[in-house]
């Protein structure tokens, strides 16, 4: 039989698959359904801070302040004792799923201030996370700051975390940084468990009635995983990071991909969302035949074997690929040259 199990941030898992945050994480059926399916783990939709804290201001506003410019007030409204915060929901979900699952629940974090990343790391932690990842969501469109500034930002967070945490913490990275690779190794250096290639940032779109700007949501496509695959590829062998892959994979040749670059799991999302948790059964088994038929023992036998260190054609990752690419192609019948 073969062995689908596999290391994460130090964990073992059954097997590759790894839901990544999504809604189907905020729901503690679904998530039940997940582990049922084969879901080796969970990372939960992430603990935003923006959220914490707009609703911190509105609290204040509505109940704690509403004498201001109102002392004319003969009463005003009862402050609750009783009322759940939006952390305090995301906290008691947290011991929910790991009450009642026995897969590692990876908790996924969003923070906006140094206090903030450390102040909710811990809150998760002390919750009962098996790891941290950190859903860093920094758009660069500051004239004036280069790129050494822009990574330096992660940095910060990450020691700062490493100093006050003890989870394993994963960087959900995206595909936007100058030298992926310098600075993979860079957050190496500075104490990370893993990285995950790549976030996907959904795009604003234009209204061209109203002219508004407005926010549009775009589920993956296959078409995607490339880009993860060959900065796996690339990574590989070249850090001792755990690696993950996040977004486009939707089939059992797009995992099998990942896993030959040197993936050590697969996050799944917008697959699950259009096909449901039983999709995961499916991927699972169409897997391990797959790897039956071509021989293979385990994922570790499999894992890392197309890297581009270990690649027929080392240069096909790089810019050899391009060159062949374009020297390659030819129009279709029928079309005008």
């Amino acid at each position: 039989m073969v062995d689908l199990s596999t290391q994460y941030l130090g964990i073992k898992l059954a097997n590759p698959l790894v839901p990544s945050s999504s809604p189907l994480s905020k729901d503690l059926d679904s998530a039940k359904r997940l582990e049922d399916a084969g879901a080796a783990a969970l990372v939960m939709a992430s603990l935003f801070e923006e959220k914490i804290e707009a609703e911190n201001q509105q609290f204040a506003r509505f109940f704690y302040q509403q004498a201001i410019g109102h002392g004319e007030a003969d009463s005003f409204h009862p402050v609750p004792d009783n009322v759940k915060s939006y952390q305090d929901r995301y906290l008691e979900h947290l011991q929910k799923l790991k009450a009642s699952l026995a897969i590692p629940i990876i908790a996924s974090l969003n923070g906006t201030s140094l206090s903030g990343w450390l102040d909710y790391g811990r809150a998760l932690q002390e919750a009962g996370a098996d790891a941290l990842e950190l859903n860093s969501y920094y758009l660069a469109a500051n004239m004036l700051e280069d790129s050494a500034t822009v990574e330096n930002r992660y940095l910060e967070i990450l020691h700062a975390l490493k100093r006050h945490i003890r989870l394993p913490i994963t960087l959900k990275l995206s595909s936007q940084f100058s030298s992926p690779v310098h600075f993979a190794k860079r957050l190496e250096s500075a104490g990370a468990d893993g990285i995950a290639l790549f976030n996907r940032f959904y795009q604003p779109d234009i209204d061209l009635e109203t002219l508004q700007v407005v926010p549009k949501l775009e589920l993956s496509t296959s078409a995607e995983a490339l880009l993860r695959i060959r900065w796996t590829a690339l990574l590989y062998g070249r850090v001792k990071l755990s690696l993950a892959v996040t977004g486009g994979f939707h089939q059992t040749p797009d995992i099998l991909k990942a896993l030959l670059a040197g993936a050590d799991v697969v996050h799944l999302c917008s697959v699950l969302l259009e096909q449901g948790a039983g999709q995961l059964r499916t991927l699972l088994t169409e897997l391990e035949n797959w790897l039956t038929e071509h021989e293979y023992a385990s994922i570790s036998q499999l894992k890392g074997s197309v890297s581009q260190q270990h690649a027929i054609d080392p240069s096909a990752y790089e810019r050899a690929n391009y060159v062949q690419v374009l020297d390659n192609y030819s129009c279709p019948v029928g079309v005008l040259r």
